[in-house]
């Protein structure tokens, strides 16, 4: 299996940066894995006591990632101070709802020397302000920052299977050293500069998974599909212009990739929302099956807050929001889309609609 390559050597290199990966869910659980098994000393931090003593003590995660087995050189605690104790560098992978206060408890505990990394995707609720202002704003500004994101299912990561994804930062050297970190024989990390274009991928691929989803849920057929994805990714790339992001950005890993995986996979939770609505289950129902955080649920107010914001419209994203909300019906949300005006693909240029 990929993942049973012969850890590198600590010894080997005069600095070996040591990780603390806050979050033990499936994807904290997974990148802590990876980067274990990459030789670094690595430390999971989680809330949940039972979860935690499972990895420490059982090398699974049973809740998030069951029959996976976890490096033994893999540390877990509840112990917040325990697990950034001589960290060379914080990842965080909490959820969006949890990232603010996340990096609240952190602040006063990282070591002087040591950068923030998180693998988190959405915006602040209620705010929707990106991640990267959030965290601006609680950490010192010396602290270096990175955004961690891509096409990427925990189970596949956990399990070594081959993944890519890309690390932002403003700055480079932080953005490499990141990317060293989670480099590897089954895992291939690349680098930009583009925090904003990066962090909108993650967030927006969300509730258009949901849109996909529904339409897989009412057998629209695989045409809806290729059509939804392909103006999804059309309304992104509108929106990520308007905000001041690159377009390459959403044309590689953090935005096509992402999207891609997304509404196809469904290992997805927001695909998996999408069909049971598609398929006439609430919402409640829908997210009590899933039994994880399924972040279009808020993500998709939030995009839509800045949609507003710079004047961009996403007929897309606007039903996918209402539908989620309760305003309309999946059906309705159909009805709604297909009723749009006939026009040209690309009146204005490839980024206008």
């Amino acid at each position: 299996m990929p993942h049973s390559a012969t850890p590198r050597d600590p010894a080997a290199r005069p600095s070996f940066p040591a990780v603390a990966v806050l979050g033990a869910g499936s994807w904290g659980t997974a990148l802590a894995a990876l980067i274990a098994r990459h030789g670094y000393p690595t430390v999971l931090w989680g809330r949940d006591a039972a979860t935690v003593a499972g990895i420490e003590q059982g090398h699974e995660n049973a809740r998030y990632l069951p029959g996976i087995a976890l490096p033994d050189t893999l540390r877990a605690t509840t112990d917040l101070a325990a697990a950034l104790r001589g960290c060379d560098l914080v990842l965080v992978v909490v959820p969006s709802h949890a990232f603010a206060e996340t990096l609240r408890e952190l602040a006063p505990l990282r070591p002087a020397h040591a950068g923030v990394a998180w693998a988190t995707k959405g915006f602040e609720p209620g705010s929707g302000r990106f991640l990267h202002e959030v965290a601006a704003e609680i950490l010192p500004d010396d602290v270096p920052l990175a955004v961690v994101t891509g096409p990427s299912f925990a189970k596949e990561v956990a399990a070594g299977l081959p993944t890519a994804l890309t690390v932002h930062s403003d700055t480079a050297a932080f953005a490499q050293r990141v990317a060293e970190v989670l480099h590897g024989p089954a895992f291939r990390a690349y680098t930009g500069e583009d925090m904003l274009g990066a962090e909108l991928g993650g967030a927006m691929k969300n509730v258009l998974a949901v849109a996909t989803g529904v339409a897989d849920g009412m057998n629209l057929g695989l045409n809806a599909r290729a059509g939804l994805i392909t103006r999804g990714l059309n309304e992104m790339l509108r929106l990520n212009v308007a905000i001041g992001g690159k377009a390459e950005t959403l044309m590689g890993l953090a935005g096509l990739g992402d999207l891609v995986l997304t509404c196809t996979g469904d290992l997805s939770r927001n695909r998996r929302l999408g069909l049971a609505l598609g398929r006439g289950q609430s919402i409640d129902d829908a997210v009590r099956e899933i039994g994880q955080v399924v972040e279009s649920i808020q993500t998709a107010d939030e995009v839509m807050r800045q949609a507003q914001r710079h004047g961009v419209e996403l007929p897309i994203s606007s039903t996918v929001r209402d539908v989620l909300n309760g305003e309309i019906t999946p059906a309705e949300g159909l009805k709604r889309l297909m009723s749009r005006e006939q026009k040209a693909e690309y009146p204005q240029g490839l980024f206008r609609d």
